[in-house]
């Protein structure tokens, strides 16, 4: 028991689902949960380790090759509506639970819930719906394809958005057919306990969806490198993502890897600024900027970029960061290692004579164990500066001007990462010409998220990952095609 929960006797401790049933670490550890509004201390979870994993994954083996594995896919499909609508039943509960436990204000907890039920909607209707193909092939033969699941997945979330990474990581998993292992994040994981609760009451196999706590490093990379997994979805830093891919290499598993960006919103001379604008603030500032497609860039062409810079800078003044329950502007960081680390970009850029625009404030009241920033717009900012080029994972935007479109694309390209990005124009040929331009997994056009988008494919290219989740195309991720061939003379 760690020492956090001797000195707080009614602390709640949330233990690993395994098989069905609420189990704790095998050796018994814990670790604290931290609410990151004031920084106390208000649950604990399962410290989980390597014989823990084992447990996981022999449960999900055992679903997979029993009653899971054997189920029919409309009666999968039943089930995982029946599960949205089980969320959406318990919508309060949830979307407090949320919000506290990542800090971020109280209206993106809700938003994040009605995500996560509506994963759930859209994988219970596909279940049935992704089928095979005919081939054309020799006279008297038959040939064709079947889609089946892979067998027992592992899955990796972080901590920014749990409830909406556990339904986007494992509805289609579950909705192909394959028995799930999940470790949330160690610093945000109660909402993805309690949704598996969920599951188990409306009527999931034990053993179908299991969830194993803890640190990364422990069990996070005991279950990458665990040889009963047939397959790895991972969310996380490109570094992490790197140990990731390299443990299934190792057992010859596929992996979809999901490692953040530096996502840029594209402002041309000609966007409509009053539409524009505000989106182009709430991207970098929704769950405090730590969201992999955070617009954290925002590139002007040259001829508008005083005007752009100077409305930007009102807006982010005005801007209040504060505890979750206090629904602000933006809410606190996950953690204080986060706090500090965005803390270093900002001190950083100042130190190198980047231009400080704005800066929104703190909360007169706000909790001082909390673990606050206010949002920062920086401009110009050096096209090779750090704030140009890392991923600061916190509410901080760069203003990069450019000169033309050829340049806009130049510099929405020379990075590492290519997630997302938002073009803004009227100019129809140029939306077109520069979203195929562009190497990124998603463009946005006149627009920028799209209402959480659960039916729109989600993944990146470069240092961005490889894959795809949401909508149909995580069917075929979390599946694997199968050629029969017939001769019937």
């Amino acid at each position: 028991m760690t020492a956090a929960a001797q000195l707080h006797p009614a602390l709640e401790t949330h233990r690993n689902i395994i098989a069905g049933r609420s189990v704790a670490a095998a050796d018994g550890r814990t670790l604290d949960v931290l609410c990151p509004s004031d920084g106390a201390v208000f649950a604990a979870i399962a410290r989980s380790g390597a014989a823990d994993v084992d447990a996981a994954v022999a449960a999900g083996r055992a679903a997979f090759e029993g009653a899971w594995g054997r189920m029919a896919p409309h009666e999968r499909g039943r089930l995982l509506t029946r599960l949205g609508q089980a969320i959406l039943d318990n919508f309060d509960e949830l979307a407090e639970l949320e919000s506290r436990d990542t800090g971020k204000p109280a209206r993106q907890g809700k938003a994040d819930i009605t995500s996560a039920a509506r994963y759930f909607e859209f994988y219970g209707g596909a279940c049935d719906k992704l089928s095979g193909d005919t081939l054309p092939f020799l006279p008297d033969h038959m040939a064709l394809t079947l889609r089946e699941p892979h067998g027992v997945t592992g899955h990796i979330i972080p901590w920014n958005y749990p409830a909406q990474m556990y339904g986007r990581s494992v509805g289609g998993a579950l909705a192909m057919g394959n028995a799930v292992v999940l470790k949330p994040a160690e610093e945000a994981c109660l909402t993805p306990l309690r949704i598996t609760g969920l599951a188990l009451e409306v009527g999931f196999p034990a053993g179908a969806i299991n969830i194993v706590t803890g640190t990364g490093e422990e069990a996070g990379a005991a279950l990458s490198g665990h040889p009963g997994i047939d397959f790895i979805s991972f969310t996380g830093s490109p570094e992490v993502g790197t140990l990731v891919q390299a443990a299934a290499a190792r057992n010859h598993i596929g992996a979809t890897l999901e490692l953040g960006g530096k996502s840029p919103q594209i402002l041309f001379a000609d966007a409509d600024l009053e539409a524009a604008l505000p989106v182009v603030v709430n991207a970098i500032i929704q769950n405090g900027g730590q969201t992999c497609s955070a617009g954290s860039r925002v590139l002007i062409e040259e001829s508008i970029c005083e005007e752009v810079m100077k409305d930007l800078a009102q807006r982010f003044a005005g801007l209040v960061a504060g505890p979750h329950q206090d629904d602000r502007d933006v809410g606190p960081l996950i953690s204080a290692r986060q706090r500090d680390r965005v803390s270093g970009f900002l001190a950083r850029a100042k130190d190198e004579g980047v231009p400080l625009l704005a800066e929104g404030t703190i909360a007169d009241g706000a909790p001082a164990g909390g673990f606050y920033a206010a949002p920062a717009l920086f401009g110009p900012v050096p096209r090779d500066n750090a704030l140009a080029c890392d991923e600061v994972f916190g509410p901080v935007l760069s203003a990069i001007p450019f000169a033309d479109e050829a340049d806009a694309v130049r510099v929405a390209n020379a990075s590492d990462y290519g997630l997302v990005a938002g073009v803004w124009t009227a100019d129809g040929a140029r939306q077109m010409r520069v979203a195929r331009a562009l190497q990124v997994g998603q463009v946005f056009v006149n627009c920028y998220g799209a209402g959480g988008g659960v039916e729109l494919p989600f993944g990146g290219r470069k240092k961005s990952g490889h894959g795809r989740e949401k909508g149909f195309d995580a069917l075929y991720e979390f599946s694997t095609s199968k050629t029969v061939v017939f001769r019937h003379g």
